[in-house]
């Protein structure tokens, strides 16, 4: 008996994330989610510019590249165009809010019936570190050498905080998956979040804190523990809006 396998949702590609990237495994989540839920045949992904840019080569599904940040107004686009398709988008931090958070915001308080998965490693990982929208008060980075200053470069953007105070939204969950629990919670959310747009929900937001060993200049292992002992607290795990419980933080 089969107890454990890969979902056929994931392609036989390698993954070409450093040691230690959680990237992996909320590849998996999303590819488990599309498979429990038998949509393959109709799922169009939209890939970021980021560290997940070759998201296309590992979900077996249609693939869509976007240009960086408008990922949300791609799967706007393909959604509305084919309502019967099943749209997600992969993003990173950087990506999400930043470059493309008046894409994020618009196509959220317009509850577009797509779902996006937004990966934030409190960093921009690709281009070699440097500080990120999300990166936390007091954080070392490339161009942060001696810690993010909120006196000068602001406060990190909470979007699940942020997007809950719209009226549009369907359901915001913020997950991680540092570690066995977290990633059991961290596939709960994704698969709902693809069922509320079978359903015709909504607009889903599924944020999951994640590592960036190389570039937070740590060990996997350390990496694991800085965000049990620094991410979380700063950006707390739970449901921030659900229309259909009333969950909302």
């Amino acid at each position: 008996m089969i107890v454990f396998d890969k979902p056929k949702s994931l392609t036989d590609a390698p993954l070409h994330y450093c040691p230690g990237c959680t990237h992996g495994i909320i590849h998996r989540l999303v590819a488990e989610a599309i498979d429990e839920l038998n949509i393959e045949g109709k799922t169009i992904g939209v890939a970021p510019v980021g560290c997940a840019v070759m998201a296309y080569d590992y979900f077996a599904c249609d693939m869509v590249e976007a240009a960086h940040g408008r990922a949300p107004a791609v799967a706007t686009g393909i959604k509305r165009s084919d309502p019967s398709k099943i749209v997600f988008t992969y993003q990173g931090d950087g990506d999400l809010a930043s470059i493309g958070m008046a894409e994020t915001i618009h196509s959220a308080t317009r509850n577009e019936n797509i779902t996006v998965i937004f990966v934030n490693n409190a960093i921009y990982g690709m281009t070699g570190g440097q500080m990120a929208p999300t990166s936390l008060p007091g954080q070392v980075t490339q161009t942060s050498p001696y810690g993010r200053d909120t006196n000068h470069c602001g406060f990190p953007v909470k979007v699940c905080e942020m997007l809950s105070q719209l009226e549009g939204p369907e359901y915001l969950e913020r997950v991680a998956v540092n570690n066995v629990k977290n990633i059991k919670k961290a596939k709960a959310a994704i698969k709902k979040a693809f069922e509320n747009q079978v359903n015709g929900k909504g607009f889903s937001l599924i944020e999951v804190v994640s590592t960036c060993p190389t570039n937070w200049g740590m060990t996997p292992n350390d990496a694991l523990k800085w965000v049990d002992e620094n991410m979380i607290p700063y950006y707390p795990l739970g449901v921030y809006k659900d229309r259909s419980n009333k969950e909302d933080k």
